[in-house]
């Protein structure tokens, strides 16, 4: 027979608070706004430029937003958990060159695949120990290894290239295939966002992770292993980093020592917009895919209406602030719905207390 103590409940059986329970409701709502603005941003487009929504221009769309999909999956379990992992550019650029250089060898396709999700998963993990054991900040950690990652990657890589011309054509003609406008690499993102998202709701470890991220101390109290849930979310995400640089290379077809540069700032971006809370404890993978959906459209979008690019940043930087801003929002009034109710849980025991 095993005996639990009162403050030693089982994460699993811990019942979700009021508050958090709102927060979840009011991000599920951002998640269908963003779609929402996605498709009336689409229908505006179509309406300007008939073509876009030709088999190839949807097939361009969700092309171009795979790649994004799969880090920001990896990252949003990060987020969760209350940290960030800020070097999945440049794992994903070595990943790639890696894969890169083996099929250029002579190498095997799911091979160099496997390659690469493995020397993601190294990365990951290193963070993840550095992050869980070390107890230094994971801001700290991961723009250290991003700067670590990015120097060993340029010595590496050098002035050298991988071009479509060094890869099998194999390799190639199945980053660019596809069922009709679906491609490949977009099933395979697709397979992950699924499997991350129910592994989440239905397994006690995904939803160890919303604990932990909502009030670490709590978590630990009630028997959360925290070091293990967060070494096993960086080890996740450096993963999926690892398997975009493979997808990467087989989209483009172009690997060099700035593949995945700068990434990291559009991966936070879209796992913010999408309605992961900063702060850990909220949010969804498949609002990250939304997030990431939508950052990516605009880039194919702008031009289709004939503004220029140059407005791609800008906009994604004023998502950004709103995306944030709502998450202040959304903390002060829970908080204040909170107070609320514990007052009212106060004043409500103290009428009925008996007089001495």
């Amino acid at each position: 027979m095993t005996v639990t103590t009162p403050d030693q409940a089982p994460a699993a059986e811990v019942p979700a608070s009021s508050g958090t329970r709102l927060v979840d409701r009011v991000f599920k709502m951002r998640e269908l706004a963003i779609l929402v603005v996605f498709l009336v941003m689409i229908a505006v487009t179509q309406a300007g430029n008939s073509e876009f929504l030709s088999e190839q221009g949807i097939k361009d769309l969700l092309l171009n937003a795979t790649i994004l999909v799969l880090v920001a999956t990896g990252q949003s379990l990060v987020v969760i958990t209350r940290n960030v992992d800020l070097s999945v550019g440049s794992t994903l650029g070595i990943s790639a060159f890696a894969a890169g250089t083996y099929l250029h060898g002579g190498g095997n396709p799911v091979m160099a695949i496997m390659l690469a999700v493995l020397l993601g998963v190294g990365c990951g993990l290193l963070n993840g120990l550095l992050v869980s054991l070390g107890q230094v900040p994971a801001l700290v950690v991961t723009l250290g290894t991003l700067y670590i990652i990015r120097g060993i990657d340029s010595v590496w890589v050098g002035s050298r290239q991988i071009t479509a011309a060094d890869l099998p054509g194999s390799f190639v003609d199945f980053g660019a295939g596809g069922l009709s406008a679906v491609p490949y690499l977009a099933l395979i993102a697709l397979a992950v966002l699924i499997a991350t998202a129910y592994y989440l709701k239905h397994f006690g470890g995904g939803r160890e992770l919303y604990a932990l991220g909502s009030n670490p101390e709590a978590a630990r109290l009630a028997g959360i292993p925290v070091r293990k849930r967060i070494l096993a979310a960086y080890t996740f995400c450096g993963g999926l980093a690892g398997l975009a640089g493979a997808l990467y290379l087989a989209r483009f077809g172009n690997v060099d020592s700035g593949t995945g540069n700068g990434y990291e700032l559009t991966v936070v971006s879209a796992v913010v917009v999408g309605g992961v809370v900063f702060t850990g404890g909220s949010g969804s993978v498949y609002g990250a895919a939304l997030g990431a959906l939508l950052l990516t459209s605009i880039n194919s979008v702008l031009p289709a209406l004939g503004v220029s690019s140059v407005w791609v940043l800008a906009i994604n930087g004023v998502l950004l602030l709103l995306a944030i801003a709502v998450d202040r929002i959304v903390a002060l009034r829970v908080a204040a719905a909170l107070k609320k109710k514990s007052a009212s849980a106060r004043s409500a025991a103290q009428k009925g207390e008996p007089r001495v």
